[in-house]
């Protein structure tokens, strides 16, 4: 993916012309709108980028399992530590990458006239532009490529944590193992019916999975990327609030009151992201995730006593 695009912004640059890289960033006419600090309501300000995308890394990166697991899997804590420093500025230099691939587009479309924003803006760039088929198809290949193997990931870990901790599986290979003793045949037939029944999680995570793709189509009006930050202001806030609360407190939660917590607490998001203009004059944006956790966090401080 990474080839994919450099092959893309090597296309780009000398289709422009530039010279070199800081003739391009001079060139750019967005290269002054890069930081806002002055318009504090406004959801671009700098500070606000700043604090929501920290926390849209700690939830969506640090406490998602299948993201951290290369740092689980290290030898020790030292080794898991060295490996996530590394890998976050390797990350750096990534994101600084796709964001130049991102400005050399809109210049181009601003050089070229085209009209075009958000997911439509590649698309059109390369059916109007003269950049050719083969820097399509290699884009196409390298996204491909990548939504492939996050989806293949995301598929084996939801079904194993459904098979194991909703459906509780676990016991049924131990049974198997115990009925081995006493009568392979049934030991057989119980592994069997196992495989079976993992398989047809399998296939039902799969298609919740498109459900939600088609629930994110419906709910996407300019950018896939901005959409899927709004709806994971709803969805990891509650994780958030339940992540800080085990780190900060030593209460005692009712466990049975957990559930009913975590769904109020998106649900009170989204009715204050409706009025939140009229009740006190902000507007917020990625910062749901925030006040999400936040939520969560008194919820469950409401539910607990001292340990």
């Amino acid at each position: 993916m990474l080839l994919t695009v450099l092959i893309c912004i090597y296309t780009i640059f000398f289709d422009l012309g530039y010279t070199s890289i800081k003739h391009s960033i001079e060139s750019n006419h967005l290269s002054l709108n890069i930081f806002m600090f002055d318009d504090f309501n406004n959801s671009k300000n700098f500070f606000r980028y700043f604090f929501a995308g920290m926390f849209i890394a700690i939830a969506m990166t640090g406490l998602d399992q299948d993201m951290m697991q290369k740092n689980l899997s290290c030898k020790d804590l030292r080794g898991a530590q060295k490996n996530m420093i590394w890998l976050s500025i390797i990350l750096v230099f990534v994101n600084l990458v796709f964001l130049y691939l991102g400005a050399m587009l809109y210049q181009y479309a601003f050089v070229h006239n085209i009209n075009a924003d958000g997911d439509q803006l590649f698309v059109e760039v390369i059916r109007v532009g003269e950049l050719g088929l083969f820097v399509f198809i290699l884009f196409l290949l390298g996204l491909m490529s990548a939504a492939y193997s996050s989806a293949d990931s995301a598929l084996t870990s939801l079904t194993t944590s459904f098979c194991v901790d909703f459906l509780d599986m676990k016991q049924a290979n131990k049974k198997a193992e115990l009925f081995f003793i006493d009568s392979k045949l049934n030991s057989k037939k119980l592994i069997f019916r196992t495989f079976i029944s993992r398989k047809r999680v399998h296939i039902f995570i799969s298609f919740l999975l498109f459900l939600v793709i088609l629930l994110v189509k419906y709910l996407n009006d300019d950018s896939i990327i901005s959409t899927l930050f709004t709806l994971a202001g709803y969805t990891y806030g509650p994780l958030l609030g339940l992540f800080a609360f085990g780190l900060f407190t030593k209460r005692k939660i009712n466990d049975g009151y957990v559930p009913y917590i975590v769904i109020i607490s998106p649900l009170l998001t989204y009715i204050l992201s409706l009025y939140d203009i009229y009740l006190i004059g902000f507007n917020f944006s990625y910062e749901l995730l925030i006040i999400n956790g936040i939520i969560t966090f008194f919820g469950l401080y409401f539910i607990s006593k001292k340990n």
